[in-house]
């Protein structure tokens, strides 16, 4: 075990043992939430992200360590197994290394070689390899000739094919071609003569070079849709001639010989045919599955920020669903999300009823005590903008508007769920609610749709659908278990994604509290079918009870530090009633750490979360992020100017920057180029999804209706 995690410690920076505590916590069945939050004094308060790492890298040493076994084991059956491969093998530490030594070992299929050894020629070929100085190759090839081999240019050729499979699987030449190709090869893609891209989507890649080792994650996954949708042709183009000329000197060690024109032949066939295009592949291969890896790393951090944006809480909120022909839907919801009414208004062509739509808002406006209107970003929605803006302005109403991202509510609104929920309204009424509910309380609601709807990535459809849903579904656990759920309200979707519940177990919980009135304690969470004391162990700490009979019951104290917790409030002499309060929190910033931990033996993790929950037991984690940017008139290109400064709210950041909504019917881009004078890698290290950002326009498109912005002030 211990030679599987010191290469992962030595990458992760972090201890062997904090390694070895955290694979022995996952084999005993804790989840990662779990871990993370509640044995903090066992990883040395590894987070969520180090946990996963830790996790899958762990699996992939493992599994490395399997196919090096198995090789080796497969070459010993021959008799071949030396101990150069041995170390060889010892050494590699990705699969297709491993896979390059064995490469002239395993059995093939049929090859031109292969047909050649059939025919009796392999001894040929290892005579050429002696580098004979006298003799006749044609006198020596007329020795192999048989039924099978008639000519001796029949011969010369099988050997040739003997010679050139040898050298395309040669170790040593396959690690200078790709050395060459990594490191001064350059990807050069071309437009094909006939393709269908009317719009230009790919015109960028017509005609376009990059060095291997430094082109960019988002070029390689366009290139590659690009290239799958037959548009262009993608090459990897380097110094070929030395890497053959280097080759050829292997295989003849710069010895004159009479078989030096075949061996050359031979080697270049090799390299040319049967090496370039297969290293060629395997490069390629690499570049998309890194491609791939950092887009699904900025789909699921795009998504954890979504997720974790802070709720409008204590608001009415009426929900907006923007459309030309069949009419905006709305829907207004109060404080807790329950639907109060909903309606439709035509403000916009072909039926443009304005004043009518403006009675009905006015009228939804004064029975309702309306804060907030949440308007869907998707069709008619600028339209819908300036029609809301308007009408609040004419009105003199205190009612500010947002724009809300609406991908994944029509996916939502046909869904089961939404059907059970809302029996008797239509899907567009349904899409309504959802986006209002999407600023009321952004996970609860987000949470209902399947993660890969909710269009905060790039290039998802491209991505290997299994790896992107276990990360998206480790994205929403994160999220949902960071915040904590109210057992008594939480709906059986967000319930179940709380560590150490199921779909089954979250039913079970929805069907006692509706069958006994609510539940009281978390003590009570024991008697519930479905709960097992490990489910227990691993949900109760994230199941908040805020009217229950025990007060720690409202916490992120885990039960099992109740007896504890409730040393340490003796210790600072705060009545258990008052966490929360002032003085509470007064005491527990006062506090005489490194004594209590005596007194209380505990270690530091758990102690700082004791005294973190006693100063704010309803601390929301989301707290901490930007709530959404509240507008209450809107923006139009020509009130634009060069070098004004807005605010905007980031919807989407991607590989080349991020796109940021400042209220036109476009996001405006932020290219990475124009993000920070400082340093840094990737754009998430400047912004996050939801972020309230100060930004300057820098050019305006009017004829694309497009915005360019930057973050530099001019």
């Amino acid at each position: 075990m211990e030679h599987l995690i010191a290469p992962i410690a030595k990458e992760l920076n972090i201890s062997v043992n904090q390694i070895k505590s955290t694979l022995a916590l996952l084999e005993e069945g804790n989840t990662v939430p779990f871990i993370a939050r509640y044995r903090k004094e066992m990883t040395g308060g590894l987070d969520e992200e180090q946990i996963r790492v830790i996790s899958e890298k762990y699996e992939y040493q493992a599994a490395l360590t399997k196919r090096k076994e198995d090789v080796a084991r497969l070459i010993e059956t021959q008799g071949k197994l030396t101990d150069e491969i041995k170390a060889q093998l010892a050494a590699c530490t990705k699969l297709s290394q491993i896979e390059d030594i064995y490469r002239p070992y395993q059995q093939k299929r049929k090859t031109r070689a292969t047909d050649a050894v059939a025919k009796g020629l392999k001894p040929f070929a290892e005579w050429m390899l002696t580098l004979p100085k006298q003799g006749n190759v044609e006198n020596e090839a007329a020795k192999y000739l048989n039924e099978k081999v008639t000519t001796a240019e029949e011969a010369l050729q099988g050997a040739r094919d003997i010679l050139a499979e040898m050298a395309s699987d040669d170790l040593e030449i396959r690690k200078k071609l790709q050395d060459s190709m990594n490191n001064y090869g350059k990807i050069v893609t071309k437009e094909k003569k006939k393709h269908e891209d009317e719009r230009k989507v790919y015109k960028m890649y017509y005609d376009f070079t990059s060095r291997v080792i430094s082109i960019p994650n988002h070029c390689i996954m366009a290139m590659d849709r690009a290239e799958k949708e037959k548009v262009i042709t993608v090459s990897i183009q380097f110094d070929e001639q030395y890497c053959i000329n280097w080759a050829i000197r292997r295989f003849t060690k710069n010895r004159e010989s009479i078989v030096k024109e075949q061996i050359e032949m031979a080697v270049t066939d090799g390299i040319k045919r049967l090496a370039i295009p297969s290293i060629e592949n395997t490069i390629r291969a690499e570049l998309s599955e890194r491609a791939q890896k950092s887009s699904i790393d900025v789909f699921s951090m795009n998504l954890e920020r979504l997720l974790l944006q802070p709720p409008m809480k204590n608001k009415t909120i009426l929900g907006f669903d923007p459309a030309f022909r069949t009419g905006c839907k709305l829907a207004v919801i109060d404080k807790t999300g329950k639907m109060l009414t909903v309606s439709v208004i035509y403000p916009h062509q072909p039926n443009a009823r304005v004043q009518e739509a403006k009675r009905i808002l006015l009228d939804l406006c004064t029975r309702y005590p309306i804060d907030i209107i949440a308007i869907g970003n998707g069709t008619a929605s600028r339209e819908s903008e300036k029609f809301v803006a308007e009408f609040i302005r004419e009105n003199k109403l205190n009612i500010a508007f947002t724009m809300v991202s609406e991908a994944g509510a029509s996916v939502y609104s046909a869904s089961k769920l939404a059907r059970e929920e809302f029996p008797d309204l239509h899907v567009e009424q349904r899409s309504a609610i959802s986006i209002a509910r999407r600023i009321l309380d952004p996970l609860a609601e987000l949470i209902k749709i399947d993660p890969q709807s909710i269009g905060v990535g790039q290039y998802q459809h491209d991505l290997p659908a299994s790896q992107l849903k276990q990360r998206l579904d480790f994205v929403v656990s994160k999220a949902v278990n960071l915040v904590g759920v109210n057992v008594n309200t939480a709906s059986p979707e967000l319930l179940k994604n709380v560590s150490g519940l199921s779909a089954a177990s979250a039913k079970s919980i929805v069907d006692y509290r509706d069958s006994n009135g609510g539940i009281s304690s978390r003590k009570e969470l024991i008697k519930i079918p479905k709960i097992g004391a490990k489910s227990f162990q691993q949900a109760a700490g994230f199941l908040r009870i805020e009217d229950g009979s025990e007060i720690l019951d409202r916490t992120s104290i885990h039960p099992e530090s109740y007896d504890a917790a409730y040393h340490v409030l003796k210790e600072l002499t705060v009545d258990p009633q008052q966490i929360g309060s002032l003085q509470a929190q007064e005491k527990a910033a006062g506090a005489d750490r490194e004594q209590l931990m005596k007194v209380c033996g505990l270690d530091e993790y758990t102690l700082n979360d004791i005294l973190e929950a006693i100063a704010a037991p309803l601390r929301d984690y989301r707290d901490s992020y930007d709530a959404p940017l509240l507008r209450s008139d809107i923006l139009e290109m020509e009130d634009l100017k060069v070098n004004e400064k807005l605010e905007g709210t980031v919807r989407n950041v991607v590989d080349f920057g991020a796109f940021v909504d400042i209220g036109m019917h476009e996001d405006g881009l932020v290219h990475i180029s124009n993000m920070s004078k400082e340093k840094f890698s990737h754009p998430s290290e400047i912004v996050s999804v939801g972020d309230i950002i100060t930004v300057w326009v820098k050019k305006i498109d009017e004829e694309k209706q497009k915005v360019q912005l930057t973050m530099l002030e001019p």
